[in-house]
């Protein structure tokens, strides 16, 4: 018997044609399946009038509205690709991610229509549609009732790209297919038993790998309700699942964290919720959140390209990521043999970094990436040798066990967002007192990574803190999370016989130097200069939140 033929996301939505359950929650308005189906074939029908020669890429920028997943069926529809555009990004940068991805369309609102004003886009104005507008509103009626397209997608058809972070300096555009999503979102649905008394919980963008694959397409494999909301709020998450009966919840970061800092009360553990599942959980807040609110946490380590995968155990020890399947490895990147075996002190510090922490590498993994779009020397640096390079830092002791090391040291995670540092270098070296200017991650105190910035200035000149935060303010195209937590100050950076700065130095040495050391106690306020006793403040944070084994490992 052959094997069943593979899913698609076309197919996933016109089984729902019809249906009269739920599917989407927004604020005070609710969408049945079979609503959802008409607006996708409508949107469609609307982007075919629209269409050019060439790739069919629609850029999506927009909230969390149900707007976005109607745009999500129009190309399962309409075999065409969404590229999600991060808001975040601003200026050049996000220009030159619309250029690179070749959008014929730009769907937006009128919150984030600004963004775009000015830049050169490679799309005519009047391609870019506003869909809290009444123009296009016009332009939609048009297509009210349009049947669902009867040429069916095909599994190896590209649906959309999601950027994703390398050390070029310029994020990479992940190609997902049709039928790549479609089995992500079975799956999900099935190891989770979700189902149709199942509403999932979508705070997280929906421009990101995490939302489609932990949740949307897994709501649409099996016809469970999603609850929408623009933007993820702490105070507001607890609210939500009692409002909207919330069954599931998927996360990547730091929400955890977020909701675990809000005041706790005695009824916490009085809600629906029946799993949260997602990736770079602190580990100590998965433990704190299944007792607070009463629910199975699950936090895995995977990856938008889908390369590799490490899921977490009953019986690991403290610190560890998980186990991850035959053929996943830690390999030095310089030589290709794998790594020592990590070893460890009586207190769990690790003793042998240096031969212990390399690459994760999924030997196995090469089938499973569908590569980056019009991106060959990227595809060459995960692809190598036949295997898939992570771009993570791991090791791995001699029981098996993996454990995080960090990210590459030319790019940074954020809040669950990765960005390259070059761009943040660029900017910051326009002041004119920047000789040279180093940017690199350090860990954050809960989950994930801080940005920090060490600075070479001209001869002569001093830092002046609150002039810089004023000027990084002025910088139009920094993005929302670039701006440095830390920044040191040194006469000289470290660098290679071929001038390159030895930034893995300056990683270790974080803000543990004899350098002056400026940073935010708080991300809001302005630069102070780091004091003896605010060392102390931080080391004593990361031991509180079970997280000074990372202060070993980099």
């Amino acid at each position: 018997m052959s094997a069943p033929p593979l899913p698609t996301m076309y197919e996933l939505f016109a089984r729902r044609a019809g249906d009269s359950h739920t599917a989407m929650l927004f604020e005070d308005e609710s969408y049945t399946y079979a609503q959802l189906v008409e607006a996708a074939a409508a949107r469609a029908s609307l982007a075919a009038s629209l269409r050019r020669d060439g790739p069919f890429h629609i850029g999506v920028l927009l909230d969390n509205i149900p707007e976005f997943p109607m745009w999500y069926g129009a190309a399962a529809f309409g075999r065409s690709t969404i590229v999600g555009i991060n808001p975040t990004r601003r200026g050049a940068e996000l220009a030159r991610d619309i250029r690179h991805t070749d959008c014929q369309l730009i769907v937006t609102e009128s919150r984030h229509r600004p963004l775009l004003d000015g830049l050169d886009l490679g799309v005519d104005e009047d391609r870019i549609l506003v869909v809290d507008s009444p123009e296009y509103e016009a332009l939609l009626e048009a297509h009210r009732g349009a049947r669902i397209p009867a040429e069916r997608a095909g599994p190896a058809d590209l649906y959309v790209l999601l950027f994703t972070s390398g050390t070029s300096g310029a994020p990479k555009a992940c190609i997902c297919t049709q039928g790549r999503l479609a089995r992500i979102g079975t799956y999900v649905a099935q190891g989770y038993d979700l189902g149709a008394d199942d509403v999932v919980y979508e705070v997280m963008p929906l421009f990101h790998s995490n939302a489609l694959m932990a949740g949307w397409a897994a709501a649409i494999a099996n016809g469970v309700t999603v609850a929408l909301r623009r933007k993820f709020s702490a105070s507001g998450f607890l609210p939500d699942v009692r409002k909207y009966n919330v069954t599931y919840f998927n996360y990547v970061g730091k929400p955890l964290s977020y909701i675990l800092a809000t005041p706790e009360q005695p009824d916490d553990g009085d809600n629906t919720l029946r799993i949260v599942f997602g990736n770079e959980g602190a580990e100590r807040d998965l433990e704190r959140f299944r007792e607070r609110f009463n629910t199975v946490v699950i936090d895995n380590y995977g990856s938008t390209e889908g390369g590799a995968m490490v899921q977490r155990q009953p019986d690991q020890p403290p610190g560890a990521l998980g186990r991850a399947p035959e053929g996943t490895v830690v390999l030095n990147p310089e030589t290709g043999e794998e790594c020592a075996p990590a070893r460890f002190d009586d207190q769990g510090h690790l003793l042998n970094p240096d031969e212990a922490i390399g690459e994760l590498v999924n030997k196995l993994g090469a089938t499973g990436f569908e590569g980056y779009w019009r991106n060959d020397e990227a595809n060459a640096a995960r692809l190598r040798d036949g295997y898939y390079w992570t771009g993570d830092l791991a090791y791995r002791d001699e029981a098996g066990w993996f454990y995080f090391a960090g990210r590459d040291f030319e790019w940074i995670r954020v809040d669950g967002e990765n960005f390259a540092t070059a761009p943040i270098e660029r900017i910051i070296s326009r002041h004119p007192d920047v000789v040279l200017a180093a940017v690199y991650a350090v860990p954050a105190v809960d989950v994930g990574d801080e940005v920090m910035a060490a600075l070479q200035l001209r001869p002569g000149a001093t830092f002046d803190a609150e002039e810089f935060d004023d000027f990084l303010t002025e910088q139009t195209d920094l993005g929302t999370k670039w701006s440095p937590r830390f920044v040191r100050i040194t006469d000289a950076l470290p660098v290679t016989e071929t001038s390159k700065v030895l930034k893995r130095a300056l990683r270790r040495e974080r803000w543990e130097t004899t350098d002056d050391v400026w940073w935010r106690p708080d991300k809001r306020a302005g630069y102070k200069l780091m004091t003896g006793r605010d060392l102390d403040t931080l080391r004593a944070e990361f031991r509180q939140r079970g997280r000074a084994d990372v202060l070993e490992a980099v």
